[in-house]
């Protein structure tokens, strides 16, 4: 519990700092802030930058990248774990290679990728690096290699064929495995800084952590704490809600892993 505290600590503090103005941050106490508690650093952040397309910019980035990474590590996963192909092992050994490389090292291989494709400063170069990812596929190929084949013979003898079986068996009791999958992915997504940074160039493609940076950068001799918390609790905020919103995916999933049938 102690430890749990003293990680929600720096949180609190936050949000009641983005809460208050700069007269009451020599307050030593937290009376101080409830009692003079208002949302005008909130409004200042608003009026000041761009705040609502670059969170529009971060919402739509992570959700179509989520929705695509699940969809094609779901497949990929469900491939390399029930069909047999030529060179299958040695795809697969690929794949896990890649993620032993650190993201920083394809930075500039991808820029001139998009410069190629003209998707530079656009959202197509924001969204497809992230859909393909390894982790995904190993993930969810792990999972499926636990799932039963039973279920799924047994639906094939019912009538259903191979694509039936996966979408209406496999899928719905693989909820926890792909919900689980759809939080990490959403939370790396909207945390991304160095990919918005290097391929975006106008204001209105930027996403939230990239205008977060800027907004921190915008002050010269003053820092105005109260609205650089304020923009800060805007970018965790959405992170946060997904994370408490699927908790108990993940939670199931990491019982029914230690759970011997």
């Amino acid at each position: 519990m102690l430890v749990a505290i003293s990680m929600l600590a720096p949180f609190v503090v936050m949000v009641m700092i983005s809460l208050s103005g700069n007269n009451e941050l020599n307050y030593t106490d937290m009376s101080g802030y409830i009692n003079h508690l208002s949302f005008r650093n909130y409004t200042h952040v608003a009026n000041s930058i761009p705040v609502f397309r670059y969170f529009f910019n971060s919402l739509f980035v992570s959700v179509l990248t989520t929705i695509g990474q699940v969809i094609i590590a779901t497949l990929a996963g469900y491939g390399f774990a029930r069909f047999s192909f030529r060179y299958k092992n040695l795809i697969f050994f690929i794949i896990l290679i890649t993620m032993f490389i650190p993201p920083q090292v394809n930075i500039i291989p991808l820029f001139f990728l998009m410069r190629e494709l003209h998707l530079v400063d656009s959202y197509p170069a924001l969204i497809l690096p992230g859909i393909f990812g390894g982790f995904g596929v190993f993930m969810m190929r792990q999972h499926f290699l636990s799932f039963p084949k039973d279920l799924e013979e047994a639906s094939i003898i019912d009538g259903c064929n191979k694509f039936q079986s996966f979408i209406k068996i496999v899928c719905p009791l693989a909820v926890p495995a792909i919900a689980t999958l759809a939080i990490f992915t959403f939370i790396s997504s909207w945390n991304s800084f160095i990919w918005p940074l290097v391929i975006t160039n106008s204001e209105s493609m930027r996403t939230l952590p990239l205008g977060l940076a800027i907004f921190k950068g915008s002050y010269r001799e003053v820092i105005e704490w109260g609205d650089l918390l304020a923009c800060s609790v805007i970018c965790a905020l959405p992170a946060i809600i997904i994370f408490l919103l699927g908790k108990k995916y993940i939670i199931n999933d990491i019982m029914k892993g230690g759970i011997k049938g």
